[in-house]
C-alpha cells in the first residue's frame, strides 16, 4: 500500500489540485503521524515543463515575470486576471525562486481599492495555484500584503518540499511563531528536533505538554544548535511564554537561557538575536528568574556570555527602555557573584578550569568597564572572548560613544581579530589615510562582505570616513563621518596595544612571539620563510599555533604548521624560547608541514 503522497503523486496529470489542497488532504488524512522529513513532496503536476528560455539573464527573468504581473493587474476584470495568471506565469518559463522575489519587489499601487485587487491576485494564486511558479508569485505579493486569514493557507503549503524558503517570508510578517514551525519542517535535523516539529505539527498548539518536553529534550551543548536554529526554535514554542507559563518547571529555565546563549553566539553564522521579535521580552523574563538557577560553572559561564553580549554585541543595540540593558547586565554580573578563585575548584579538568579562568577574566573586564566614568573617551577598544567551553570567535569590538559599532553597522560578522586589528598598528592614525577592514562576514568577504573604514589625521582630530560595505548595504544604515581627539584616541589605541586582560596564556605567547617576528623579521626570511597565522587553535586553545611558508626541502612552496603546547612556565619565557629556536637555524625540520 503506498503512502497517501504517493498515491496523489501518481494520480493522472489531468488532475492537477492545487497545492494548498493537497497538502492540506495529505494532513488530514493522517494528521497524527510525523511529517516526512523536509516536508511532503510535491505532486509532478507542481513543476511546469520549461520553456527553453534559459538562456535570459537572471534580470531578464525577473523582468519577464513583473511584465506579467504588471498586465494581470492592469486587467479590468479580477476574475479574469486570476484565471490567466497560471498560464501567464506558466509561460515566462521562470523557476520559481525568480517568480517570487519578482513578485516581491513589485511596485505596490497607492489606491486602497487597487491593492486590494493586487491581495486578490495574490491570494487567487496560493490557494488554487497548482504549480509552484503561480503559489510561489502569489507568496511573494503577500510577503507584503498578506493578513491573518491568510495563515492557515500559508501553513497548509508550508508542508510542501521545495516552496518552504517562501513560506517563511510570507509567513513572517503575519505570525512569526508560524514561520518558525514552517522554517524547521525544512531545516530541522537530528531525532530531538524532529520529535519536536512532530509535536507542533500536531496543531494544538504550544502550549501542549508534548511540545514543552520535546524542548526540553533538544541538545543545547557543542556542537548543539546553530544560531539560527536556536531563533526559530524560542520563535516556535514562543519561548517567553512557555517561560512565564511554568518558571519551576525543572531544567526549564536552564534550557531557555541556553538557547537565548546560542541566539547571540556566532558559531560560523551571524548573530541570530537582532532577528528574534521577542527578544527583549525573553531577556526580562530571564533576568526575572535567573536567581533560581544553579551556581554551577556552566550557567554561570551562560550568563557571562549573556552579559557580554549585552556589554558590547548585538543584545546591546535591541530597543530598550532607557538604563534598562543596563540593569539587566548588573542583574547577570550579581548572579554569577564575585571571580574569585573559587570558581577553579569547581572542576579538576582542565577544560572546566579554563572556563573558571574566562569568567574571571571576563567579569573583571565587565566590571571594570561598568565603572568607567560618564565622561570616559567616545571612543573606545575591546576585545571580546567567547566561552572556552563552547568554543566562538576572539574579536575586536569598537564601541562610540557607548555603542557596539559592527553589530548596527554590519551585523553579518564579527569584528576582526584583535591580533589582525590591534597588534597589527593598523588602527594608528597618520596624516596617510589608511583603509582597514574592521570585520567581515560569517561565511568569508568573497560570500557576503566585509566592512571596511579610512582612518586618517586630521590636524588634531583622527578622522573614520570614507566607509565601505562590500556584498551589498540593503536594509543597513547610512554612515556618517567619526572624528575623535587626536589625543585621546591616541592614548586609547596605546592602551588597547598593552591591553593583556582578555588574553590566556597560550594566546599571551602567541602575540609575543608574533611582536618578536616583526622586530626580527630575518628569523625567517633568510630562509625565504614568510611568516603566517600566529595564534592558538579553534578547539585546542592551550596550544599556540605558529605558522609559516616557503619553500620545502625539494623546492616546492609549502605551509608549516610549529604547535607550542603551554607547558605551564610564564608566557614571556615560552615566546622567549621559542624566537631563540627560530634564530638558531633553519626551522623547518620541526613543524608538520602542509601541502
Amino acid at each position: 500500500m503506498s503512502a497517501p503522497h504517493e498515491r496523489t503523486t501518481l494520480a493522472p496529470s489531468l488532475f492537477a489540485p492545487s497545492l494548498f489542497a493537497y497538502a492540506r488532504d495529505l494532513r488530514s488524512a493522517d494528521p497524527g503521524t510525523p511529517l516526512p522529513k523536509s516536508g511532503y513532496p510535491l505532486p509532478d503536476s507542481a513543476r511546469p515543463p520549461r520553456s527553453g528560455r534559459g538562456d535570459r539573464t537572471y534580470n531578464e527573468a525577473l523582468a519577464a515575470v513583473t511584465d506579467v504581473l504588471a498586465s494581470l493587474l492592469a486587467e479590468p476584470e479580477k476574475n479574469r486576471a486570476a484565471a490567466q495568471a497560471p498560464g501567464a506565469l506558466a509561460a515566462t518559463g521562470v523557476r520559481h525562486q525568480i517568480a517570487f522575489s519578482a513578485a516581491a519587489d513589485l511596485p505596490l499601487p497607492d489606491d486602497p481599492l487597487d491593492r486590494a485587487r493586487t491581495r486578490a491576485l495574490a491570494r487567487s494564486l496560493t490557494r488554487d495555484g497548482t504549480t509552484t511558479v503561480s503559489v510561489a508569485a502569489g507568496l511573494g505579493l503577500l510577503t507584503r500584503l498578506g493578513e491573518a486569514e491568510d495563515v492557515p493557507y500559508l501553513r497548509a503549503l508550508g508542508l510542501l518540499k521545495g516552496i518552504g524558503q517562501e513560506v517563511v517570508a510570507a509567513l513572517t510578517p503575519l505570525d512569526r511563531s508560524e514561520a518558525a514551525f514552517v522554517w524547521l519542517i525544512h531545516r530541522a535535523r537530528g531525532a530531538e528536533l524532529l520529535a519536536l516539529v512532530a509535536a507542533l505539527a500536531v496543531g494544538a498548539g504550544n502550549e501542549t505538554a508534548a511540545v514543552r518536553d520535546r524542548f526540553l529534550a533538544i541538545p543545547t551543548g557543542p556542537p548543539g544548535l546553530g544560531p539560527e536554529v536556536a531563533r526559530n526554535v524560542a520563535e516556535a514554542v514562543d519561548l517567553t511564554a512557555l517561560l512565564r507559563r511554568e518558571p519551576d518547571r525543572p531544567g526549564l529555565l536552564a534550557q531557555a537561557i541556553r538557547v537565548l546563549v546560542r541566539m547571540v553566539s556566532r558559531r560560523d553564522y551571524e548573530t541570530e538575536i537582532r532577528r528574534h521579535a521577542d527578544a527583549v521580552s525573553l531577556y526580562e523574563t530571564v533576568a526575572a528568574h535567573v536567581h533560581r538557577l544553579p551556581r554551577e560553572l556552566g550557567h554561570r559561564a551562560d550568563l557571562v556570555s549573556l552579559a557580554l553580549d549585552l556589554h558590547s554585541g548585538a543584545g546591546h543595540v535591541l530597543a530598550w527602555p532607557p538604563g534598562r540593558r543596563e540593569e539587566l547586565l548588573d542583574t547577570l554580573l550579581s548572579v554569577v557573584g564575585e571571580p574569585d578563585d573559587t570558581l577553579s575548584d569547581t572542576s579538576t579538568d582542565p577544560a572546566g578550569r579554563r572556563r573558571a579562568a574566562w569568567i574571571r577574566r571576563t567579569v573583571r573586564q565587565l566590571r571594570a568597564a561598568r565603572r568607567l566614568p560618564s565622561g570616559a573617551p567616545r571612543f573606545r577598544i575591546e576585545v571580546a572572548v567567547a566561552d572556552p567551553g563552547d568554543p566562538d570567535v576572539v574579536e575586536t569590538r569598537f564601541l562610540i560613544d557607548g555603542r557596539p559599532l559592527v553589530p548596527e553597522a554590519f551585523g553579518r560578522g564579527p569584528g576582526e581579530s584583535p591580533e589582525s586589528l590591534i597588534d597589527s598598528g593598523r588602527l594608528r592614525a597618520t596624516s596617510e589615510p589608511r583603509e582597514v577592514r574592521l570585520a567581515e562576514a560569517y561565511c568569508t568577504e568573497g560570500c557576503c562582505g566585509a566592512l571596511y573604514v579610512t582612518v586618517r589625521r586630521d590636524s588634531d582630530r583622527v578622522v573614520w570616513d570614507g566607509w565601505r560595505r562590500t556584498g551589498g548595504e540593503r536594509g543597513l544604515p547610512e554612515l556618517s563621518a567619526y572624528r575623535f581627539d587626536a589625543v585621546a584616541y591616541d592614548a586609547e589605541i596605546a592602551r588597547a596595544e598593552r591591553d593583556q586582560s582578555w588574553t590566556w596564556p597560550a594566546r599571551h605567547t602567541a602575540r609575543l612571539i608574533a611582536a618578536g617576528l616583526r622586530d626580527r623579521p630575518e628569523s625567517l626570511t633568510r630562509w625565504g620563510l614568510r611568516q603566517g597565522w600566529i595564534s592558538t587553535e579553534f578547539d585546542v586553545p592551550d596550544t599556540t599555533l605558529v605558522t609559516f611558508t616557503g619553500p620545502g626541502e625539494e623546492g616546492e612552496r609549502r605551509q608549516f604548521l610549529w604547535r607550542i603546547p603551554d607547558d605551564g612556565t610564564p608566557p614571556e619565557a615560552q615566546a622567549a624560547a621559542a624566537l631563540r629556536r627560530l634564530d638558531e637555524g633553519d626551522p623547518r625540520g620541526y613543524p608538520e608541514l602542509r601541502g
